[in-house]
């Protein structure tokens, strides 16, 4: 078992899912590719869930695994338990964006609903049925156009990208700390002694 290996690993699935993180949240501040004004952007797009807690604290911890996994200065031990320091870091990160996503999801996107106004149509208690769940309650929001979709698509894939960050920083804190304790791999130990 080489726990580097396993840290360049996960650092390698880490940076894709970062970025995807980071690209999702920015695309909420442009629903439909349309620049808005910015107290029409949805309220949940200003706490940076993809780009603080699923992209920036998410990198920090790949690159580390990265170096940890490598056969350089950081290849070792010391490499090893800052990468499970970063990773629970990219851990806190992760639940942060899928927190936050998740909660924009059950609230609802900020939309004009055909009085002049822009407001959260679905975060009171008048419709029976949740807006996730009645998609012909959609059509309150009239601007901007496919504005519950976007959101709905986007918040979901940063839900998803958070969870899987959650998952691949939790196995790195596992592996890291096998690899601080037992080192960062046993066939090079092995190969050192004979």
């Amino acid at each position: 078992m080489c726990t580097g290996k396993c840290a360049k690993c996960i650092g390698g699935a880490l940076f894709p899912l970062a970025l995807c993180s980071i690209v999702a949240n920015i695309l909420l501040y442009f629903p439909n590719g349309q620049i808005i004004e910015i107290d029409e952007i949805t309220d949940f797009v200003w706490f940076f869930p993809g780009i603080a807690g699923g992209g920036i604290l998410i990198l920090l911890p790949a690159f580390m695994m990265f170096w940890a996994g490598g056969d350089g200065c950081c290849g070792n031990r010391c490499g090893m338990m800052l990468s499970v320091l970063l990773s629970a870091g990219g851990f806190i990160g992760a639940g942060y964006c899928t927190v936050i996503s998740g909660y924009a999801l059950a609230q609802g996107p900020l939309c004009e609903t055909g009085n002049g106004k822009f407001e959260y149509p679905f975060r009171n208690d008048i419709l029976t049925e949740h807006y996730l769940l009645n998609q012909t309650s959609w059509e309150l929001c009239k601007k901007p156009e496919n504005i519950v979709l976007w959101n709905l698509v986007l918040f979901s894939a940063l839900l998803g990208l958070g969870a899987i960050d959650l998952l691949l920083c939790l196995i790195q804190v596992i592996n890291g700390l096998f690899g601080c304790l037992c080192g960062t791999c046993i066939r090079h130990r092995q190969d050192n002694i004979i």
